[in-house]
């Protein structure tokens, strides 16, 4: 195992993973441990070099930051990127090595599973170090798969973001979902239970077809989701989807979603806001699976877990006032709350019952 830790002006460590007995190639990115430990994903993608697997690492660590302060968690942010070994490859071998790697930075950072990895990788992880949550669920104890409680805190946020900017109820909306992998498809069965009529749109054809079916969707091509004629679009694939071609076609006057940096840059909020449409930044909306890896982590219990995910509302209506009362774009306001949190050192006190 060689682990090279860096200096970097956009995060306080990077640490580049290569196993080649394993085929581990990845880095972990830590933004920041002012609040606690940083605390993110790993994702295990096919990036096309090592370049984009740190970009993306450094971006998605930096977000962490951002998301455990604005839902009041005592952790910091960090993210591992690893990129998928082409061909056959031993998966048990690949996360035995990140486990290792994750060992050796001794609680500065603490993992859990993110796109391209499951629970089954994160007890192979657990096997290597303690600094891992996302294992299998112990009752009356949170753990387990986040994406349930990523699924609902976007829920209860677009229910807020829904009333707040069309004056509707979900039941009386039409949702425009880009992605329906395990947080989109529980997003896509919780709206449907809402009464929303649904547009849904994925790469993967046989599991879209599945979704719509389950739900009464209407299905879109990947190609045509974001110009679908819908109320709400939400977001649930990988980041970068909002920028200056297709903030123009977005004919949805509400963004509200679970994927990670949906802004390809800061500029690209500003013309949603331009543009008359609401943005409920990603990072506050889509926390509920980092409160319940929190609380795997840290030893809450299930309640606790269940009261912080579903208050996710309130603490976007918190940013939309922030927002409105500075006269700021939505994504501005969480940005701003966020940085203050971390340079003070404290996190927001929970919502009140």
């Amino acid at each position: 195992m060689v682990l090279q830790v860096e200096g970097n002006s956009l995060v306080d460590e990077v640490v580049m993973l290569k196993d080649s007995a394993s085929g581990l190639d990845g880095v972990v990115a830590i933004h920041s441990t002012v609040l606690g430990p940083g605390a993110g994903g790993c994702r295990l993608w096919h990036y096309a070099d090592g370049e984009a697997a740190f970009a993306d690492a450094v971006r998605l660590a930096e977000g962490m930051s951002y998301k455990n302060a604005m839902a009041g968690l005592p952790l910091g942010g960090a993210k591992a990127v690893l990129r998928r070994p082409h061909g056959d490859f031993d998966r048990a071998a690949l996360f035995r090595a990140f486990g290792r790697a994750v060992a050796r930075l001794d609680g500065r950072y603490v993992t859990a599973e993110d796109v391209g990895t499951s629970v089954a990788d994160m007890e192979v992880v657990a096997g290597e170090t303690r600094h891992v949550a996302g294992l299998t669920q112990r009752a009356g104890r949170p753990g387990g798969d986040p994406s349930p409680h990523t699924a609902l805190g976007v829920f209860v946020a677009m229910e807020h973001a829904a009333r707040r900017r069309l004056g509707r109820s979900l039941g009386e909306c039409t949702v425009a979902i880009q992605g329906v992998g395990h947080v989109g498809e529980a997003l896509a069965h919780l709206l449907h239970g809402a009464g929303a009529r649904l547009i849904v749109a994925d790469v993967d054809s046989a599991r879209v077809a599945r979704v719509a079916v389950e739900t009464g969707a209407e299905v879109a091509s990947t190609a045509r989701i974001l110009s679908a004629q819908a109320d709400i679009f939400a977001p649930c694939a990988l980041g970068g989807v909002l920028n200056a071609e297709t903030v123009e076609v977005l004919r949805a006057p509400l963004v509200c979603g679970a994927a990670n940096n949906q802004l390809a840059t800061p500029a690209d909020g500003e013309r949603l806001a331009r543009r008359g449409v609401l943005y409920a930044p990603d990072y506050v909306v889509n926390a509920g699976g980092i409160i319940n890896v929190a609380g795997e982590y840290l030893g809450w219990a299930s309640e606790e877990v269940a009261f912080r995910v579903e208050s996710t509302g309130e603490r976007l209506a918190a940013v939309l006032d922030h927002a409105e009362a500075k006269g700021m774009p939505p994504h501005v306001a969480a940005d701003s709350l966020a940085r203050a949190a971390i340079a003070t050192g404290r996190v927001r006190a929970r919502v009140p019952a």
